[in-house]
């Protein structure tokens, strides 16, 4: 999912190259988290960074009223050409606007971390509180420091299918907390030859302390932080956290 980075290159190739993503099960955690901690399930939900709308179309699959923002033209188009009547927003997550407000929000694979400014991060939180109902939920996951620090790291990967691949070259600076994410995708053309495009990614790191304390003074409530789908608790090795938080309102 994307944030406020470009993702030009990868857009068209992203669902492919990450078709491990179980986004079923991560809707089922969703759709119980919802039972947890509301007192009905909700009716409207935004899927903030959306990307190429996967998890907007399985929630409306499943009967909820979506409404997908993401800051990519590129990803928005290829969610637009899936279809399923859902409403889809071009805006930077800094400069949300609704029409009204949601029950739910959501916001998946680590698209906060592309936040790369604390205030910016606080300007998100407090722009989804806006637009939530009383004690509607924000659901969200971040990269954990495990991951930063020892799987993206200084390490190279390749992540491939049968008509693309991207070799994806990382540079994780300790002190900053940033990483930098240098990538080069190859589509396979009909022709048969393959088309280059690179792009410039970069992710912050942030600690649980920092996201609970920005939560806070957004209004929000933390009810959890788990580590997988299974609403586990995370362990030091945990890649990914997911955060359960409640928009505390006057």
């Amino acid at each position: 999912m994307s944030g406020c980075e470009g993702y030009d290159a990868i857009a068209r190739v992203y669902d492919r190259l990450n078709s491990d993503l179980d986004y079923e099960a991560w809707a089922d955690f969703f759709e119980r988290l919802f039972d947890r901690f509301l007192g009905k399930r909700p009716e409207l939900v935004l899927d903030l960074a959306c990307g190429t709308g996967r998890m907007t179309r399985i929630l409306a699959d499943r009967g909820y009223d979506m409404i997908g923002v993401d800051g990519s033209a590129e990803m928005l188009a290829e969610a637009y050409s899936e279809g399923g009547g859902i409403l889809y927003l071009l805006q930077d997550m800094r400069e949300l606007e609704l029409y009204g407000t949601v029950g739910a929000t959501v916001c998946c694979l680590d698209s906060l971390n592309y936040l790369l400014e604390e205030k910016d991060l606080a300007r998100v939180f407090s722009l989804v509180h806006n637009y939530l109902d009383p004690d509607g939920l924000f659901l969200f996951d971040v990269n954990s420091t495990y991951k930063f620090e020892n799987i993206y790291g200084d390490n190279a990967y390749i992540l491939e299918d049968d008509a693309a691949f991207c070799g994806w070259q990382n540079e994780y600076n300790r002190e900053t907390g940033i990483c930098e994410f240098y990538l080069s995708v190859f589509e396979e053309q009909r022709d048969g030859s393959y088309e280059r495009a690179d792009e410039h990614q970069r992710e912050r790191c942030y600690d649980r302390e920092t996201l609970c304390r920005l939560l806070g003074e957004a209004g929000f409530e933390v009810l959890g932080i788990y580590g997988d789908y299974e609403a586990s608790d995370p362990v030091e090795t945990t890649e990914r956290w997911y955060f359960a938080a409640r928009a505390i309102k006057p």
